[in-house]
């Protein structure tokens, strides 16, 4: 696991995705408590996409294509998922801290949700985005064998899906309904279909993982 560690967050990815939380709260303006998780979603994503784009890929742009292909597929499909857990554990762990860090700028409450409700909903649907953009990321890559032309492709996919049109397309089935849902309405879930959206996809995703990695490897 610590071998695993080392590979999978390099000092400049830690970096970079602090900075990035420390950016996003210094230039992402908000008034009240509700909007950090409506603030927070689709940077998240973007993030994570690029964050995990490497996780397979780094094998064949180190060179070390030959020596992992020398495993069976069982035990390459599970050191993928090992490196997955790691990246998102991480991205979601560093989410905690990029969330408190909004308060900086001392946002009103807004509707009858308390701070620590919104901190659990939030932090929830963080992990969720982690999950599906990660997954995402490694399947699009793994099928392309191309870090820069799969991030090139879930970059078109993240600005579809984040965008008014695909909001009005996709409503409450839209994998950002959460950051699109309206404010004060506490007794409206709908945003949790997009958030299903995302598991379920991202769990046919984990299990064509073997798949993919034995034809593409």
């Amino acid at each position: 696991m610590t071998k695993e560690i080392k590979i999978v967050l390099p000092a400049y990815k830690m970096l970079y995705s602090i900075a990035f939380f420390v950016i996003l709260s210094l230039v992402r303006s908000i008034t009240y408590t509700e909007e950090i998780g409506i603030a927070m979603q689709a940077p998240v994503a973007a993030l994570t996409a690029v964050f995990c784009a490497d996780t397979y890929i780094m094998e064949i742009q180190s060179g070390r294509r030959e020596i992992f292909r020398l495993c069976d597929d069982r035990k390459q499909t599970l050191v993928i998922y090992r490196r997955l857990e790691i990246q998102m554990a991480y991205l979601i762990a560093v989410s905690v801290p990029g969330y408190l860090m909004f308060f900086w700028q001392n946002p009103y409450p807004y509707g009858n949700t308390l701070r620590a409700e919104l901190f659990g909903i939030t932090i929830a649907v963080i992990g969720v985005t982690v999950f599906f953009w990660g997954m995402m990321s490694v399947t699009v890559c793994s099928l392309l064998r191309n870090q820069w032309a799969g991030i090139g492709i879930l970059l078109v996919l993240w600005m579809g899906t984040n965008s008014t049109a695909g909001d009005r397309l996709l409503g409450k089935w839209n994998v950002f309904s959460f950051a699109f849902h309206c404010l004060g309405q506490d007794a409206d879930f709908g945003w949790l279909c997009g958030q299903a959206v995302c598991i379920v996809l991202g769990a046919v995703m984990v299990l064509l993982t073997p798949y993919i990695i034995r034809k593409r490897g």
